[in-house]
Parts: structure tokens; C-alpha cells; sequence
């Protein structure tokens, strides 16, 4: 499991383990039933509280992406194509809502921005 943290980050520390595991769940990176680092492990690995990396994995169960079995560990939830799914679009619905912000601030056209996300969606 790749986590990135940023100590000089305005977002908690334990969001951004929680949404870099989501992003990797959702992006299928880590597979339904794929065992997760136990906290303490994951804290030592990060170099951050066990305080942290609990609050993030208490979050993501919270919201179905891991299930901890007691005695055996912390493992990715079976999926739930339709919640990942449902995640999936909610994220990409916030990207484009800031480049929207940021074309109309250079003022764009509605037009002109679809132009743009019709030629970016054809050559991906």
C-alpha cells in the first residue's frame, strides 16, 4: 500500500490516509478481501500517532470500504460496485466543479469548457 502524507497540508492528516486508501480501493489498486497494514503498523510505517491511522480506518469501515474482523485483522470490504461507483463519480463531480470555478474565473465560455472536456475525453 503506497500512502503519501503531507505535514505542511491544511487537510488532517488522518483524511488524507483515508482518502489515499479510498482512492486505492475505489481505482481497484487494492482488492476486496486484500488484508490492510494493522494500525499500529501503518502509524509506525507513516511515522504518525496510532491515534491517526485508528480515525482513518475507524472512517473508512464507517463508510463500508474495510472490515475489521476481530483476532484476524483489517481487510478491504467485498465490493460494492455500486458504492464505488456512487464514490467514484461524487469525486469526479468535485474535480470538475474546480475546473469549472477556474474556467469561469479566466471567463470561459460554457461552450469553450465543454470543448475542452469533450477533446481531454477523446484523446484518454
Amino acid at each position: 500500500m503506497n500512502i503519501i502524507i503531507s505535514n505542511s497540508s491544511q487537510v488532517p492528516l488522518y483524511e488524507q490516509i483515508e482518502s489515499q486508501i479510498k482512492n486505492q480501493i475505489v481505482n481497484m489498486l487494492l482488492k476486496p478481501g486484500e488484508p490492510l497494514p494493522s494500525i499500529r503498523t501503518l502509524a509506525k510505517e507513516l511515522k504518525v500517532s496510532i491515534i491517526t491511522t485508528k480515525r482513518a480506518y475507524e472512517e473508512l469501515e464507517k463508510e463500508g470500504f474495510i472490515k475489521t474482523v476481530v483476532g484476524k485483522g483489517t481487510f478491504v470490504a467485498e465490493a460494492n460496485n455500486e458504492r464505488l461507483r456512487e464514490v467514484a463519480m461524487y469525486e469526479i463531480e468535485n474535480k470538475l466543479e474546480e475546473a469549472i470555478i477556474s474556467a469561469k474565473a479566466i471567463g470561459l465560455t460554457l461552450e469553450e469548457t465543454i470543448d475542452i472536456v469533450k477533446s481531454l475525453y477523446e484523446e484518454v
